[in-house]
């Protein structure tokens, strides 16, 4: 027997439409007008094979207004939460005519919500193939908020502001070439609502991690629906540029028992989210969101792999980063790498040659897996990130852990039977201090946010160079740009993926606010008239050595085996002694290497100096080429490095 389908098909005469609902009595389909404001008719649908309830409609062609009521118990207690008064999404919708807007109406019993809702548009999207040839997994990924980026542009059109296809403007397709971006990793433009308690703060959800629609596109961030990131994708494509979009499977924006009923909650709560053992009633919240998903259900997996074929197969995506990922792999008993969700999306014809990135942890019991996911999914590395940052602010006895990191990781990604490293290596995200903040702020500033500076994480591993936030110290200004400067070689020259969230290559501050997730405002758009061009050039430079040198984009871990040799800056291999060194501040890493330049076999030296005077380094020659600094071609016997900063050079 074929598997029932969900979701929606237009023909010539019609359209065929389709639920999954278990637990319900029955379904109606919402007809409405092309304004989406009166309801023209209400269809009841038949219950079929699957529980698909189906109805075909005569005369439903695209730009149809749809929605659906479900009926059924309405008994928290017992987790249904059905009421035919709400109107709901379908969770295989791919266009919505206006974006949600959060009203305390769409979570009261018995309100009829038709006229607070967005409405489903029909639309057919024509599969796109063939599509862009990826590259090797050891790339540098440009993590995108959408709106932030490009609001303060001044090159921006006003009507594209803020919009996805402002990403293909040339000033931003520009900037992207400028600073060798591989890949830009797009925050969430799905469908999203605001938290409930952000309204009467007079905020807003800048960030979109609390999805309602997983397949639509959200209008205020992509008013083109699917035809706007179709063309987005292929603009940054003629670049040389891949699409990664950051996706949410772990929740749904519907909340707590306190929220809202928008579409799974209404159409069968008691199957789709997680519930607290012999307590139905009690929503799971391993997201810190409200309510769990329960990726381990047949309805639930093939969505996520119907959402992500999608927007591979309607838009030509390249990939995809998993937000709260364990969530996806875990059963009542726990986390499981083999998990049939996971092996879904790896098996998948349409997927198996996609880019695939879990957010490895959340709240849930078990929740930290980082190493764990399966070979084919890169993983966010906080250890990395937490080490790169220790390093520089000065902690001791961290050059070992350094060192590892550098090299890519092998404890944590080396137990998969493969040599390649999965990591994903950043020193900010989107989530915690910006790359300036981190060296300007000792302690989270998130006052504006309206929790009395209680949400955020309390430690950031950051650092202030003298004075908390903003100063006009030169000097204080110029240690500050030293460090930035030297995170952002520490993470160019490591093994394995680097992600760089937008704004950090010229300095962009979120004023110390380390949770900015509900700052649509100035503090999280990039001020584009402050960028530092210096800074910018650094990060250009660091790319463009990455991509030049084979020894940092090889995935394959350095194991010491004629790959790489640690020095002491006398040029003496590193002992034991000084590896255990706890304040130890200088070493060199020392890579074979091809020239993608020349096509010749190198040796390149990254030089490490963390103190705060300059180091005498001394680089032996194997051959009778030279060194060479790479930023000036200079060559030198006796090669000084500047305090608080790492170098370059190659044997030529």
């Amino acid at each position: 027997m074929t598997e029932p389908m969900p979701g929606v098909t237009v023909g010539h005469t019609g359209a065929d439409f389709r639920l999954w609902s278990h637990h319900c009595s029955h379904v109606e389909l919402c007809l409405f007008d092309a304004n989406g404001q009166d309801e023209l008719a209400r269809v009841p649908l038949t219950r079929g094979d699957g529980d698909i309830h189906h109805v075909f409609v005569e005369g439903a062609k695209e730009g149809t207004r749809y929605g659906f009521r479900v009926h059924g118990p309405y008994a928290p207690t017992d987790g249904h939460w059905y009421d035919p008064a709400k109107l709901l999404i379908d969770p295989y919708a791919t266009e919505l005519d206006r974006p949600f807007v959060y009203d305390p109406r769409l979570g009261q019993f018995g309100v009829d919500t038709a006229g607070l809702m967005p409405k489903a548009i029909l639309k057919n999207h024509q599969p796109l193939r063939p599509m862009m040839p990826l590259g090797d997994r050891a790339g540098f990924i440009y993590e995108v908020n959408v709106k932030a980026l490009t609001m303060l542009h001044p090159d921006v059109p006003d009507a594209q502001k803020g919009t996805l296809a402002a990403l293909a403007h040339p000033a931003i397709l520009a900037h992207l070439r400028r600073i060798g971006v591989d890949m830009v990793e797009l925050m969430p433009i799905t469908a999203w609502i605001d938290e409930r308690h952000l309204p009467p703060l007079g905020l807003t959800n800048s960030w979109g991690y609390n999805p309602v629609a997983m397949m639509a596109l959200d209008p205020r961030i992509v008013p083109g629906g699917v035809q706007e990131l179709r063309e987005t994708v292929a603009a940054l494509h003629a670049e040389g540029i891949g699409v990664i979009l950051d996706l949410v499977f772990n929740h749904t924006g519907e909340s707590d028992v306190h929220g809202t009923t928008l579409s799974m909650r209404g159409i069968d709560n008691r199957s789709l989210f997680r519930h607290v053992a012999n307590d139905p009633g009690r929503l799971v919240n391993d997201t810190g969101c409200g309510n769990t998903l329960a990726c381990d259900h047949p309805f639930i997996r093939k969505l996520i792999v119907d959402t992500l074929r999608h927007f591979v197969l309607s838009a030509g995506v390249d990939g995809f980063r998993f937000d709260l990922a364990p969530i996806m792999g875990r059963h009542w008993d726990g986390f499981h790498a083999d998990a049939p969700t996971l092996k879904a999306i790896i098996e998948d014809e349409v997927l198996e040659d996609r880019i695939l990135i879990a957010e490895p942890w959340d709240i849930g019991p078990g929740g930290y897996q980082l190493g764990r996911f399966p070979s084919a999914f890169l993983e966010w590395n906080d250890r990395a990130r937490d080490t790169y940052r220790r390093h520089w602010r000065g902690d001791g006895g961290t050059t070992g852990d350094l060192a590892t990191a550098l090299a890519g990781s092998a404890d944590l990604f080396g137990n998969s039977g493969l040599p390649l490293t999965r990591s994903v290596n950043f020193i900010a995200a989107h989530d915690g201090f910006s790359l300036y903040d981190l060296v300007s702020h000792t302690h989270k500033h998130n006052a504006a946010n309206g929790e009395d500076n209680r949400d955020g994480h309390n430690e950031n591993h950051s650092w202030n160079n003298g004075v908390e936030g903003e100063t006009s110290d030169k000097v204080i200004r110029k240690a500050r740009r030293q460090d930035v400067e030297a995170l952002l070689s520490t993470l160019f020259a490591s093994r394995g993926a680097v992600m760089l969230t937008a704004g950090d290559e010229f300095g962009r501050s979120q004023r110390g606010n380390n949770n900015a997730y509900c700052q649509d405002n100035a503090i999280t758009w990039l001020d584009w008239s402050k960028a530092d061009e210096e800074l910018i050039d650094t990060t250009a430079r660091l790319a463009a050595i990455r991509q030049r040198f084979t020894c940092f984009t090889d995935p394959g871990f350095l194991t010491g085996d004629g790959d790489v040799s640690w020095l002491a800056p006398s040029g003496d291999q590193m002992s034991v002694a000084d590896w255990e060194q706890p304040d130890n501040a200088t070493f060199a890493m020392v890579l074979r290497s091809l020239d993608r330049e020349t096509g010749t076999a190198c040796r390149i030296a990254v030089l490490f100096n963390r103190s705060h005077d300059a180091a005498v380094f001394s680089l032996p020659p194997q051959t009778e080429k030279k060194w060479r600094r790479l930023s000036s071609g200079k060559g030198a016997a006796k090669i000084e490095v500047k305090a608080r900063s790492v170098d370059f050079w190659l044997e030529s």
